[in-house]
């Protein structure tokens, strides 16, 4: 058997292969409810055969979204929109995943395929939070972030934790990556408070571990926990390799099951040298140096390059975003070529080769 088809055993849950459908964001929900079009696209990449589906990244609050078509895990209508989803997902032999999360200073923005530019109040957009008042870019300065916001934010990620229990979600990820607020802590570059919460790696670390806390409090401990984390920003005096290494000892400590590693999304101008499995070295690193499962992510297209990733040791599994948007049964056409024998849905039976 090929390392990319075996099992994977985290608690509780046992996923039937290392595929992974990274959490892309569609930018299609009403008021933070999914719809038709989540279901339809959640549920094709489970029929096809990945052994673990992650919805997008579901904002926290109304002003933890990217964008006003963000899905939401704010209140029990949109949990209750996602319960369909994700007993499909689980009923094709997937385990239904969802990330959760808060934009900060990189929310109120339009979708891409609108321009992804930052909106006023009067486009409909909303004052954004962040550890300090630097805007990303050209987008609109954010307010710093109090006591009270610090509060509020970590009991909206516990009740957007429970809402993921709720709606049958198996598996729970939280965004510590891209630039969005628990990256925004870490990250000297975007925190320069001199409190408790900035200045050295310690307390920049402090709120995001806080709130990794708060959500494992309330996570079942049968099931697992993941991060997701830039692993370093691509830029002169940002967050590197070697704090991403420290992070993850710290958040095994606390009970996270896996560390999913991207990098970037910090700043707009960082020159990152895009190209095949440009991230895995990051993932290597943070597994031999925390001893925690790592998620391989980006440019992974091929199978026998996702083989590779895997049987060299450099990830535990490995997620595909863009080439499962290009191919929704990329897993199924990989066992094919591996001569695995794979679940075909019986509907398609007779398309299998």
């Amino acid at each position: 058997m090929t390392r990319l088809f075996s099992p994977w055993h985290m608690r509780s849950v046992v996923a039937k292969n290392r595929i992974v459908v990274s959490p892309m964001c569609q930018y299609m929900a009403v008021d933070g409810v999914a719809g038709e079009w989540h279901h339809v696209h959640l549920g094709s990449r489970a029929v096809g055969g990945s052994g673990i589906v992650m919805a997008e990244a579901s904002a926290v609050s109304p002003e933890g979204r990217i964008s006003p078509g963000d899905l939401g895990l704010w209140n029990d209508r949109q949990a209750d929109a996602l319960r369909p989803i994700a007993a499909f997902v689980k009923s094709q032999g997937a385990i239904p995943g969802i990330q959760i999360a808060h934009a900060g200073r990189k929310a109120s923005t339009a979708p891409p395929f609108h321009g992804g530019r930052f909106l006023e109040s009067h486009e409909g957009g909303w004052s954004t939070l962040a550890p300090s008042a630097i805007p990303f870019g050209d987008y609109g300065i954010p307010e710093e972030m109090g006591e009270p916001h610090i509060l509020g934010v970590k009991e909206a990620f516990s009740g957007a934790a429970r809402r993921a229990l709720s709606a049958g979600f198996e598996l729970l990820e939280l965004h510590l990556a891209h630039g969005y607020l628990l990256h925004s802590f870490l990250s000297p570059l975007s925190n320069r408070r001199t409190d408790r919460y900035g200045g050295t790696l310690e307390n920049r670390m402090r709120f995001p571990l806080a709130v990794v806390e708060a959500v494992r409090g309330v996570w079942p401990e049968s099931l697992p926990l993941w991060v997701r984390i830039s692993a370093v920003d691509w830029v002169e005096g940002g967050w590197d390799l070697d704090s991403s290494v420290i992070l993850a000892r710290e958040l095994g400590k606390r009970g996270v099951d896996v560390v999913d590693c991207s990098s970037g999304g910090i700043v707009p101008d960082a020159k990152i040298p895009l190209g095949p499995g440009y991230q895995t070295s990051f993932s290597a690193t943070i597994r031999k140096e925390s001893g925690l499962p790592t998620v391989a992510v980006g440019m992974i297209t091929d199978p026998s390059q996702a083989e590779h990733i895997l049987v060299t040791g450099q990830a535990d599994g490995v997620a595909l975003a863009r080439e499962m948007l290009r191919d929704p049964y990329w897993p199924l056409h990989a066992a094919s070529r591996f001569g695995e024998t794979s679940s075909w849905p019986l509907p398609y039976g007779r398309a299998r080769s």
